[in-house]
This record gives structure tokens, sequence and C-alpha cells, in this order.
């Protein structure tokens, strides 16, 4: 109680919001929108993978930096008991923040420690903490602004959080890759301090973000009426023949395509050579094609079905990563960048499709008033298999570094010779053919998944709708793919109280409604973002 009394003191919390205390906290959301997508476009994606290759990263710590975002998002599950106890997610907030922000100091300082060893090693431990203790503020982040927004005013105060921070983001992104290509083209020696000077300003920035937060307001929290054991209500998904089926498909999926994605960018910087400011082009690009046929695959959804979607950007986006073993023949040859374009444009469309229709199915197949429970288990499952897959990735890099496999089709008539090259795979060559094969296996097992039932639970369907829209925050070589995975744990605290009786929750909705609170939670940061 000592913590929570603490917290009440310095973060008050109210029963009810004044109409000009309410406006003034949503005009400060909106700004902090736009500190914490800088803040991010500046600490994560590609930069992380930069400073990781400056370091003399190997495939292994390479790997595990791409796994952490995925594995983070479990550190959601006991964030809920410490809501629950504390019930202060402003104070929460800030507090998790200014431990996760610090941590972004720590990675600038990494550049300057002369042992490169340490110097990863610190890189390593600096991101793990960053992102779990990131995740707690998230879980409280989520449950806060759903009792904050006013539900009629929800997509207007999205949509300019959305606009302003994406806007900004990526500006600050081209500007960064431009400023890191001509620091390491005039200053050689020094180039990889050119990192401290980015997560300095990411940091920066992390701090404006927390004061901002600091000066929103916070509404009390509903109390829940005889919750559910969590564990409980986690493993009924499980029970459910058809979901497992989904899950086992979701799950394979993930782990195909995590397999080979996070290491285009290190494909791109290394064996093609790109410099910084053209790879992260090439993030926009394939961002820029995912939020433009989401609508259209939105459309394709409701006219048909979410398998029918599912099966025709399932096999465009592994045919895809196939395609990137053809960008090198064995090297880099005149119609490289062409294809690397033409790949990041259709793994854009795709991952949109798929992100969607995997949402969409997952929800579909949740019995009423259970989705809850099913999208979460759904999401751990996910995650695991995305935050796993990496790491075995990178660990087994170094093996593929030494294979080479070619086929070579040779013609002789007297003395002339001609020599055609029809396949050369080396190093990540072989993983983008792995993925492949597996992502066949996952189409597969959709096969068996039988798509039936409906769940009318529109909040939710908004939710994971605007999901595939939060690309744009972290610059990713392929758009969507953390987001595919991503759950908001702390609508499983609304979920827990569902074994109440029909009156109990008429009475407990008209209070909320009486407070201005919406029924559902929404996403970390509202339908539109993530969030601090």
């Amino acid at each position: 109680m000592g913590l929570r009394t603490a917290l009440n003191r310095r973060f008050p919390v109210f029963d009810k919001l004044e109409p000009a205390t309410l406006d003034a906290g949503l005009k400060t959301g909106i700004r902090e929108s736009v500190a914490t997508h800088a803040q991010s476009a500046l600490t994560t994606g590609v930069f992380v993978v930069g400073l990781a290759l400056q370091l003399g990263a190997n495939n292994a710590t390479i790997g595990l930096l791409a796994a952490i975002p995925f594995l983070s998002q479990l550190m959601q599950l006991p964030s809920i008991f410490i809501i629950e106890r504390v019930r202060n997610r402003r104070g929460i907030s800030v507090i998790s923040m200014i431990v996760s922000r610090s941590f972004l100091f720590a990675i600038a300082a990494t550049p300057l420690i002369p042992d490169d060893v340490l110097a990863r090693q610190v890189l390593v431990v600096s991101l793990i903490l960053y992102g779990t203790t990131g995740s707690v503020c998230s879980c409280a982040w989520s449950s806060w602004m759903r009792d904050l927004v006013p539900e009629d005013r929800m997509g207007w105060y999205y949509a300019r959080r959305m606009f302003y921070g994406i806007g900004l983001a990526l500006g600050i992104g081209l500007l960064a890759s431009g400023f890191i290509d001509l620091w390491q083209a005039w200053l050689p020696d020094f180039g990889r301090h050119v990192y401290t000077v980015v997560f300095l300003a990411g940091g920066v920035m992390g701090f404006v973000d927390t004061w901002l937060i600091a000066r929103m307001p916070e509404a009390s929290m509903a109390r829940p009426a005889k919750p559910s054991p969590l564990l409980k209500l986690l493993w009924q998904p499980f029970r459910d023949i058809n979901f497992r089926r989904l899950l086992m498909f979701l799950v394979s999926w993930n782990f195909a395509i995590n397999l080979a994605a996070p290491f285009f960018t290190v494909y791109m910087l290394t064996l093609l050579n790109m410099p910084m400011s053209l790879v992260i082009i090439m993030t926009l690009v394939s961002q820029g094609a995912n939020v433009a046929s989401v609508r259209v695959w939105g459309q394709m959804t409701d006219r048909f079905s979410n398998k029918a979607v599912l099966g025709v950007c399932a096999p465009l986006f592994i045919f895809a990563i196939l395609g990137w073993t053809f960008t090198t023949f064995p090297d880099p040859h005149r119609f490289t960048f062409v294809l690397v374009v033409t790949l990041h444009v259709l793994m854009g469309i795709s991952t949109a499709g798929v992100t969607l229709a995997t949402s969409n199915i997952a929800l579909k197949l949740s019995p009423r008033g259970a989705a809850t429970s099913y999208l979460a288990a759904n999401s751990i499952g996910n995650s695991l298999a995305a935050g796993t897959a990496p790491i075995l990735g990178g660990l087994f890099a170094d093996f593929f570094a030494s294979q080479e496999l070619s086929w070579i089709l040779q013609w002789r008539s007297g003395d002339a010779e001609v020599v055609i090259r029809t396949l050369s795979f080396r190093f990540w060559d072989f993983f983008f053919f792995l993925a492949f094969l597996l992502g066949l296996y996952s189409i597969h097992r959709l096969s068996l998944v039988r798509e039936v039932g409906e769940v009318q639970e529109r909040v939710v369907i908004r939710e994971l709708l605007s999901l595939t829209r939060r690309s744009f925050r972290n610059l990713s070589s392929v758009a969507g793919l953390r987001v595919a995975s991503y759950f908001p744990f702390a609508v499983l605290r609304e979920a827990r109280s569902a074994s109440v009786s029909p009156q109990e929750q008429e009475t407990e909705a008209a209070r909320a409604g009486e407070n201005g609170s919406p029924p559902v939670v929404s996403g970390p940061a509202g339908p539109a973002d993530t969030g601090p």
C-alpha cells in the first residue's frame, strides 16, 4: 500500500474528469504521440541492426536482437497483476518509462566502449531491459487510455495521433539515415560513433515523451467483480480442436517468416552493400505498400473469406522470400536493385493481407464472449514462435556461411562454350529457401482449419484492423511482422470478470458508462498506434 499511496499522492486519480481537464489531456496526448514516434524511429529496427554490425555482432547476436521485441511482449502478463494491485496506471507508466528510456543512454554508450565483446553484451542486456520494462508501460497505458478517451471521439483522436506521429517518424528516419551515411563517409575512422548521437537523440525524445505522459490526467479504474484465474482463462482456447489447428498454422507461419525476415536488413547492409539511407527507403516502400493495400484486403475478407485472402497472400509472401535468393546470382547484378524494390512491395502488400486475415480468422473462431482469452493465447504462441525463429537462425547461420550450392548448365559446340548459372545458394540464401519450405508447410496446416462461427465484437475488430497500420512505428525491413503477433494483454484484466452474471455485468456496464468509460480496452495506445 505504501507504493500505491505514494503514487496517488504524486499522480492523483480522479473519479470524474472535468471537460476542460479531459480536453487538455487529449491535446497533450497528441503531442506525446509525436515524441514517442520520434523516439521509436531513432532507436528501433534498422538502426539497432546497424549499430550491432558496427560493434562486430555475429549472426547469433543479430538473431537475439530480432527476437527481443517479440519475447518482451510476454512481460505484459505479469503486468496485469501489478496494475490490479497498484491501480495507478499513470504512475506505473511514468516509472516504467523512466526505467525503460534510461537504457537508451546505455545503448548510446556502447560505441564508446573499446572492448567490442563488452559493448555487444551491454547492447543486448540494455535492449532486453528496455523491451521488458517498456512492456509494463504498454500494458498500463492501454488500460489508462481506454478510460480516458471518450468512445465517440476515439476515431478522430487516434487518427490525429497517427497522422502527426507517423509524419514526423518518417522524416526523422530519413534524416537520421542520411546523417549516418554522411558521418561514415566523412569520418570513416569514427563510423560507429554516429550511433551514439542517434541513440542519445532517441533517449532525449524518450524523456520528453515521459514528461508529457506525466501531464496527462487519469480516470479511476472500475473494479472487476469475481475475477477468474488468469491461467484458466488462457488455457481455455487449447481445448478447442479447430482453434488448435489455427494455432498450429499461425505458429508455424510466424516461425517460418521470422527465420529469414529479420536478416533482410543484415543482407542489404552487408552482402548488397546498400547505404543506410537506401535501406530506410526500402522499409518505407514496404510500409507504404502495406498501408495502401489494407483497405483492399479488408474488402476481400468481407466479400469472400479470411482463408481465401490467406490463400493468396501467404504464398505471395513466401515466394517473395524465395525471390531474395535471386538478388545475388551469385553476386549483385544489374537487376538487383529493381528486384529488391519489387520484393519489398510484394512483401508489404502480402503482409497486410496476412496480418488482417489471421487476426480476423482468430477472432471469428473465438466463441462469443471469449475472444479476449483466445486472442491472447494466439498472441502468446505467435510471440514465442517469432522470438524463437531468429535466435535459431542466428545460431545456425555460421554453418551456412561456409556452404554453397550451385546448379550450372553448360553447352559446348566445337570451340564455343555457353555456361548458364541457373541456381546459386550461399549463406542467407539457405535461410530464405528453408523459410520458403516451412511456409509451404504452414499453408498445409491452414487447409485443415475450418472457418466457422462469428463473434460480434466490433471494438476488437476495429483494434485488429488498425494494428496493420502500426508498421510505420518501427522502421523494419518488412512492414507489419511485429504487429502480426501483437496483442494488448491489458484486455485480459477485463476478461477475468467474464464469469459474473449478466445482471451484474449490466450493472457494472451502467456504472462504467456514468464514469465515461467505454466497455472494451483499446490497444496499447489506442487503435492507431502503440503508445509509449
